[in-house]
């Protein structure tokens, strides 16, 4: 049971050492939101495996238990303020940046990245050409999941696991038609396409039993494609949220980039409120410029359990008693993320002196 309905939504910070693991600045940073008073926090994605899944300098890891046990201090703080931690696990697949333990990047099909590489994760010019994964590689994905997930739980003391199948990276690849042209098992209708992630979300679920909250992010846009939807429309949003029901996911975490907007064009409903359509009993994060309380209020009003918040939350990491005392929340500032979206100090003195004002 959390004590409240928002959490903070997971941003990549790329604020780790070189070699994963994570360090006093991203305790800091983390800590805030807990006292700021923050049901929930998603940690930043982690990569699962010592293969292919890393996708950026200096992003934390999940993959060795040494990297693991740098989280037990963090989610130790989150529960000294009687908040919840989840962990976003994910595999980069072909838009990975940065990989220190291979040369190549893996995908469900060799077709190159739309755009370019993200400058503020240390990125330049074009996705390098991915290398089709074949059925050894899959598995190796699928372990990883579960390794990852299993360490997350019992070393790194996370309370909950997220399945990052969002936002154009390996799980996303393979449910997007345009990053996958598969014609064995792994690809071709959308149940097919959908196979990779439910394969994930099933063994997930089964290594860390009923206990654990396992849970699945699914978006339409990429960070590399902000305007992509799915071509079958609400069909496609039927078949893939009933499917995730289907195969046992303990929350949908729902990601677009004002949530409140129609899903496709033609149609009324928010992706948010298909989402409770379709997946009828499952708990649903919404995500999407919600960050001032009419908006997040529009998502509790379309089915979404739980609101969370990503740039928000950074220039407002004590959000829930801003909005608890009808507070409005401070602007956000862009160079938070800039030239690069790692943790600066400056940030988390700000966030401080928020709290000693307060």
């Amino acid at each position: 049971m959390l004590k409240n309905r928002l959490t903070v939504a997971p941003m990549t910070r790329v604020s780790a050492t070189e070699d994963g693991l994570a360090t006093n600045t991203m305790r800091r940073y983390y800590a805030r939101f807990a006292a700021g008073g923050f049901g929930l926090v998603i940690a930043e994605g982690l990569y699962t495996d010592l293969s292919h899944s890393q996708g950026y300098r200096n992003q934390p890891g999940m993959a060795e238990d040494k990297q693991a046990a740098t989280w037990q201090a963090i989610t130790d703080d989150a529960h000294a303020h009687n908040t919840r931690m989840f962990a976003q696990l994910m595999h980069a697949g072909a838009l990975s940046q940065e990989n220190r333990f291979r040369s190549w990047n893996v995908a469900p099909s060799p077709i190159r990245p739309k755009g370019e590489q993200m400058a503020f994760y240390y990125g330049t010019g074009a996705y390098p050409m991915p290398v089709a994964l074949d059925e050894a590689g899959i598995a190796e994905v699928i372990e990883g999941f579960v390794a990852a997930a299993t360490r997350a739980v019992h070393i790194a003391g996370f309370d909950g696991i997220e399945i990052h199948a969002a936002n154009g990276y390996l799980l996303d690849q393979f449910l997007t038609a345009e990053t996958n042209d598969r014609v064995d098992a792994w690809g071709g209708t959308v149940a097919s396409r959908l196979a990779l992630p439910v394969a994930v979300l099933r063994a997930v679920k089964a290594a860390l039993g009923d206990a654990i909250p396992v849970g699945i992010r699914i978006s339409q846009a990429k960070v590399n494609d902000y305007l992509s939807k799915w071509p079958g429309k609400q069909s496609d949003a039927q078949a893939i949220f009933g499917a995730l029901a289907d195969a046992g996911a303990d929350f949908i975490h729902v990601t677009e980039f004002e949530a409140w907007r129609p899903a496709f064009d033609g149609s009324t409903e928010s992706l948010v409120k298909l989402a409770h359509q379709y997946a009828p009993g499952v708990p649903i994060i919404a995500n999407g410029s919600l960050g001032d309380a009419a908006r997040a209020n529009d998502a509790l009003a379309d089915g979404a359990d739980i609101v969370a918040v990503g740039r928000t939350a950074l220039a407002n990491p004590d959000l829930p008693t801003l909005f608890e005392s009808g507070v409005a929340p401070r602007p956000f500032d862009p160079a938070i993320l800039g030239p690069i979206a790692d943790v600066k100090d400056s940030e988390i003195c700000l966030a401080l002196s928020y709290k000693e004002q307060g």
